[in-house]
């Protein structure tokens, strides 16, 4: 995992503004189970390893609690809880991947971090409406890496709205 975080911590420095130089988006690809998901790099802060963090009581079955990152509490979610797949077993090689969600630090359980995609704009896919039940709009797209797909995140959205909260554009003013 160094290495890929020592390329990554070399391409945020190298990219600026979240493209390569040649107009490619790049983004920080991952794995959850037997899938594939990436997020625009720019929302990334830092990558660390698995530790345990200190659970909060009363909250949803996704959020695994919070940790102290520098003097920041930050609250750790499981991606894989989140998209209803149950609860990850984390051990020492899960990661939790820090992103900027708005003014908000939020941490990601993942699997493993897997690489640094960089993509055309014009190559990532809409994402198919398979249902009406299924809830998609944290799915920001789809991107073609030869035989594999992998599934563009949305952070805004996919933390816009927690159960029992009301998105903040519905809040009462």
């Amino acid at each position: 995992m160094s290495e890929l975080l020592r390329t990554y911590e070399d391409t945020l420095s190298a990219i600026g503004r979240g493209t390569d130089g040649n107009g490619l988006r790049q983004f920080i690809s991952f794995r959850v189970g037997a899938e594939d998901y990436a997020i625009d790099i720019l929302a990334v802060r830092e990558i660390k390893g698995w530790t345990q963090t200190t659970v909060l009581p009363n909250q949803p079955d996704y959020v695994r609690g919070v940790l102290n990152l520098r003097g920041a509490i930050v609250p750790v979610f499981d991606l894989r809880s989140r998209f209803g797949q149950g609860a990850t077993e984390a051990t020492a090689k899960h990661v939790v991947v820090i992103v900027a969600v708005g003014e908000r630090l939020i941490g990601l359980l993942v699997d493993q971090v897997s690489d640094i995609l960089s993509v055309s704009p014009d190559s990532i896919g809409a994402v198919p409406e398979t249902s009406l039940r299924g809830d998609h709009r944290y799915l920001a797209g789809i991107i073609t890496q030869g035989d594999a797909l992998v599934v563009l995140l949305s952070l805004d959205t996919l933390f816009d709205t927690m159960p029992g909260e009301q998105p903040a554009h519905e809040t009462a003013a």
